[in-house]
């Protein structure tokens, strides 16, 4: 059985926070954009303020990078958009105690999967959702639903990052 939940694309901008719903609307996690650091960071918590992940922005690199730290700082994945991606868009993530992930789709407009070798486990879509904001992540049974959902979410900042610098029509 999978689980999905949601999350507001237009809240995701450094200095926010942020909730993740799951599927029945209800708030299970915080995310909590840190501002007055030199690089993007995002602390994910859970209801009670524990804190479970945070995503950091890789500096200095040559394609965006952006790393997902457990609760005590060590190292849980590295996401690196692929260097060639001819017909979709493409990232990989490397997992440090586990299989590594492979994201493929349209990143832009939310829907895309992330796959463990061949096997699917999660989706991105936006079309669970009427509110145009909006996407789901339905992850399957048996994964690091944190991991997966920082996978998103970074993702997320940096296909769409750049949009809040773009000049206004």
């Amino acid at each position: 059985m999978s689980t999905r939940y949601k999350i507001h694309q237009k809240l995701i901008s450094i200095g926010d926070d942020f909730w993740i719903e799951n599927q029945d609307g209800q708030r299970v996690f915080k995310v909590d954009g840190k501002v007055f650091r030199i690089r993007k960071t995002l602390v994910f918590e859970d209801m009670q303020g524990n804190k479970l992940c945070q995503i950091k922005e890789r500096l200095l690199t040559i394609r965006d990078t952006m790393t997902v730290e457990g609760p005590d700082g060590r190292q849980m994945a590295v996401i690196k958009k692929a260097l060639i991606a001819p017909l979709r868009d493409r990232w990989n993530v490397k997992v440090k105690d586990g299989a590594d992930l492979d994201v493929q789709g349209n990143i832009l407009d939310h829907e895309y999967t992330i796959k463990e070798g061949r096997n699917k486990v999660a989706e991105i879509s936006k079309k669970w959702f009427r509110l145009t904001d909006t996407y789901g992540v339905e992850i399957d049974a048996g994964q690091n639903e944190i991991l997966i959902l920082a996978v998103a979410v970074a993702i997320d900042m940096m296909a769409h990052g750049d949009e809040d610098k773009k000049p206004k029509k």
